[in-house]
């Protein structure tokens, strides 16, 4: 028997039956302005988004100081070294404070990517609801359990990764927290179409029975999120900007407002459409497939008394009538009225 598959994130139940948790992803699109992170979260509560995402870096430990002090002078660059660049893309405490309180007030959730554990330790100051783990972290197990021990819900992106990695982040995760959703990600920015390989969705359910699964989408459209959720991704990450041409490196595959409001109403969309699996008649099919359908006529006029041949028999439209069907249960009927050519045949007009 499959394990039901839940994850609750703020008030948002997440399931096979769920609509898709859609994440905003702005990650440093802001360009290090809380009044435009702020802008983003309006566009992105009015898409449909359920969640914006941030991320956090404690720069100074998390590179080696070749990495920080190394030159970083390009169109993309906010300073004149790679850790310049960074520092000035990174919110502080209050500053998290802020936004959080303006995403609370905007009704969307508000967490972010933990980069190590001292940006693990802030966003827990935060109280962020939730914390995800960057593609680049699969590996790093001591992260994995400290993140876990705080008992929110994990994202993990396993972009690069394989299904060993993945196995042992899970096994290193789930004896801590159960709270887990395992993202299918292509590490790419953006990726190829054929690098998508988003059949591994199907891996991780099979994989991984009890786990929710999800999707972090690099690509720039919105089709592959709609694919995803059909293979079971019930969370979806993609990359947001207000504008595309924007300077910074991540905002030329991120949505804008409009492809993510399109995205996330053809999600709502699917899983109404999705629909029960019955086959059956809806109201709205009544009049067309009337309209089109076909019921038995007589061919010709016939008196009362008359037994039916194949050959007094037709089949034209509209529907309503006897349907083409009983074609053969109608010859040899007697017909107890007269009835004229193109006359539907009624059941109560037979002996």
């Amino acid at each position: 028997m499959t394990k039901t598959r839940s994850l609750k994130i703020g008030e948002h139940l997440i399931n096979d039956d769920s609509d898709c948790y859609v994440i905003a992803e702005i990650g440093n699109n802001h360009q290090g302005s809380v009044d435009v992170c702020k802008e983003m979260f309006v566009a992105a509560k009015k898409a449909g988004a359920d969640a914006v995402k941030l991320q956090k870096r404690d720069n100074k430990t998390l590179y080696t100081s070749e990495a920080y002090n190394k030159p970083y002078e390009n169109r993309n660059s906010f300073g004149a070294t790679y850790g310049e660049h960074r520092e000035f893309l990174e919110f502080g405490f209050q500053e998290y404070i802020e936004l959080k309180k303006f995403a609370d007030e905007q009704k969307i959730d508000f967490f972010a990517t933990a980069f190590d554990i001292p940006s693990a330790n802030f966003l827990k100051e935060v109280g962020v609801p939730a914390y995800k783990i960057a593609s680049g972290d699969l590996k790093t197990i001591p992260l994995l359990k400290h993140i876990a021990g705080f008992g929110k819900p994990i994202l993990m992106s396993t972009g690069g990764g394989t299904l060993e990695d993945i196995k042992r982040a899970y096994d290193a995760i789930m004896p801590i927290n159960n709270q887990l959703c395992i993202m299918q990600c292509t590490g790419g920015y953006p990726p190829a179409w054929d690098e998508l390989n988003l059949r591994v969705i199907s891996t991780l359910q099979k994989n991984f029975p009890g786990i929710v699964t999800g999707f972090s989408s690099h690509d720039s459209g919105i089709a592959m999120a709609i694919a995803g959720y059909m293979l079971g991704a019930r969370v979806v990450e993609k990359h947001f900007t207000l504008n595309r041409a924007t300077k910074g490196t991540d905002h030329a595959f991120s949505l804008e407002p409009v492809g993510l409001t399109k995205m996330v109403r053809d999600l709502r969309r699917l899983k109404v459409a999705l629909g029960d699996g019955n086959k059956a008649m809806f109201p709205s099919e009544e009049a067309p497939i009337t309209k089109m359908g076909k019921s038995l006529v007589a061919n010709s006029d016939l008196q009362a008394g008359h037994v039916l041949t194949r050959e007094d028999i037709g089949m034209k439209s509209p529907g309503g009538g006897i349907p083409p069907y009983d074609f053969e249960n109608v010859i040899g009927k007697e017909l107890i009225e007269n009835v004229i050519e193109d006359q539907q045949f009624s059941i109560s007009g037979f002996k």
